[in-house]
């Protein structure tokens, strides 16, 4: 599992590390590292590190010591190595004579070719956005040439991943000792390109987790898998409340992606009975026991009674998506003993915070934390980066698979039934819900194969994402 970590946190490990470590070895490690990627990716690029054309965006701090130090390193090996300081005046002394000593040169603006970039303009603790000067070095970046950027693009927000105006959009990024939020959370996240981690020897065990990340074993481990001993009801049974006579897709997909989630049976119920049984034969009409609800895909305006009947059943998880989400009191959500998962996306997180989407779209981390904890449910934030955050506080869970074809009508439907069978195989709801995500991101890949996908192709790709984590 990935895991990252505030500034703050990060901060006060490394000042911990420093304290035991000669002056200078800290940011000697950080170099180090960041010299041994610069030198792979000219390699890859260009077959040498002699004779490549480098450039340094080096700002006041750190961030831009740890790129001179580097830029030092490529020098000895024989790159053509030229900083650009935000601001000469400020350039780190030591970065700055070890690059110099090593034959790199100082120039007063970009060139117009290089081979890379390396951004270290801004650091972790970098806010609010790019200032002038250090946008106006980011605009000359010349076209087409690979970015590196230092612990993350300057102009991200470390700790939220938000973009507060221009920012660096970076090829690869080298992070050092731990990852930050910002590095795995949209809007951010779609600047980092490849992350690449550097141990430097930070200690933080026992520290708050900010986000985390789920691999492929982290998966495999939720999964519910069934036993010589299991039949249909122990494998649990999902009740989908979905559809209407104008949305009767809706109940279709849910109920595909229940039955694809590892359902041991699926009970429907809704309107579009016709619909769902044409499609699968298999699924159980009317209401009866089950072991969670899916409720709202497609439900339309009229049927908030349905809603309120699944909240009611307080000893069963339930799943409320879409028009299910429509007016939710979320006094009644708080109520229940039973584990509640919503589902939203940007514009249904927003009519439910009474915020505009933009702001959501735009602080997406903020925005999950403040639904969990305004509703006292798990929240799935559906989006470029699907985020899960649990009830009570504590780590959000971000989804690293995907495809940006999967914004495609009725994908949400499938990820809801997928989540609600998750959550009838015994999963809570956070890890129901980042399990889920996690696979119809896979599928979504595997169905779409670099071109456009409907979401029943999503549904029926579904068990080939489940072997592809199981393997």
């Amino acid at each position: 599992m990935r895991t990252a970590y505030s500034v703050e946190t990060v901060r006060a490990a490394e000042r911990q590390l420093m304290a035991r470590l000669p002056e200078g070895a800290l940011m000697a490690r950080a170099a180090a590292g960041l010299a041994v990627v610069c030198a792979e990716l000219l390699a890859r690029r260009r077959g040498r590190v002699h004779g490549a054309r480098v450039v340094l965006l080096a700002g006041p701090g750190d961030n831009g010591g740890d790129a001179l130090y580097a830029g030092a390193r490529l020098a000895r090996r024989g790159a053509a190595v030229t900083a650009v300081p935000m601001d000469p005046e400020r350039m780190h002394p030591g970065g700055l004579a070890a690059l110099r000593a090593a034959g790199g040169r100082v120039g007063a603006s970009v060139p117009e070719r290089a081979d890379l970039v390396v951004d270290g303009l801004l650091g972790i603790g970098g806010r609010g956005g790019l200032r002038p000067a250090a946008a106006a070095l980011v605009e000359r970046i010349p076209a087409g040439t690979p970015v590196v950027a230092v612990d993350l693009p300057s102009g991200v927000d470390a700790d939220t991943g938000e973009v507060a105006g221009p920012a660096v959009t970076a090829d690869v990024t080298v992070t050092f000792g731990a990852y930050k939020p910002g590095l795995l959370t949209d809007p951010g996240a779609s600047r980092v390109g490849a992350v690449r981690l550097v141990d430097i020897g930070l200690d933080l065990a026992g520290a708050p987790v900010e986000t985390e990340a789920l691999q492929h074993a982290d998966v495999a481990r939720l999964l519910p898998v069934p036993t010589a001993s299991s039949d249909k009801y122990r494998r649990g049974v999902v009740g989908v409340v979905a559809g209407s006579q104008q949305y009767p897709g809706a109940a279709v997909l849910a109920v595909a992606g229940a039955l694809r989630g590892g359902a041991g049976a699926v009970r429907y119920v809704g309107p579009a009975a016709d619909a769902v049984l044409a499609r699968f034969p298999e699924v159980l009409v009317g209401r009866g026991r089950v072991q969670s609800w899916v409720v709202g895909p497609g439900l339309g305006s009229g049927r908030a009674e349905e809603v309120e009947r699944a909240l009611a059943d307080a000893d069963v998880p339930v799943l409320v998506d879409a028009d299910g989400l429509r007016g939710l009191d979320g006094a009644v959500v708080r109520r229940r003993r039973a584990a509640t998962l919503l589902t939203p996306h940007a514009g249904e997180a927003a009519a439910l915070l009474g915020a505009a989407r933009e702001a959501v779209e735009a602080g997406r981390l903020a925005a999950v934390r403040e639904l969990a904890g305004r509703y006292g449910a798990a929240v799935l934030l559906k989006g470029s980066t699907t985020l899960v955050a649990p009830a009570g506080g504590g780590a959000v869970r971000v989804n690293p698979t995907g495809t940006p074809w999967l914004a495609t009508a009725g994908s949400g439907d499938v990820l809801s039934g997928l989540a609600g069978a998750l959550l009838a195989g015994g999963l809570g709801a956070v890890d129901a819900g980042s399990a889920a995500a996690y696979l119809h991101g896979l599928a979504g890949r595997f169905a779409a194969d670099g071109a456009p996908v409907v979401a029943q192709e999503v549904a029926a790709a579904l068990p080939r994402a489940w072997r592809s984590v199981m393997a």
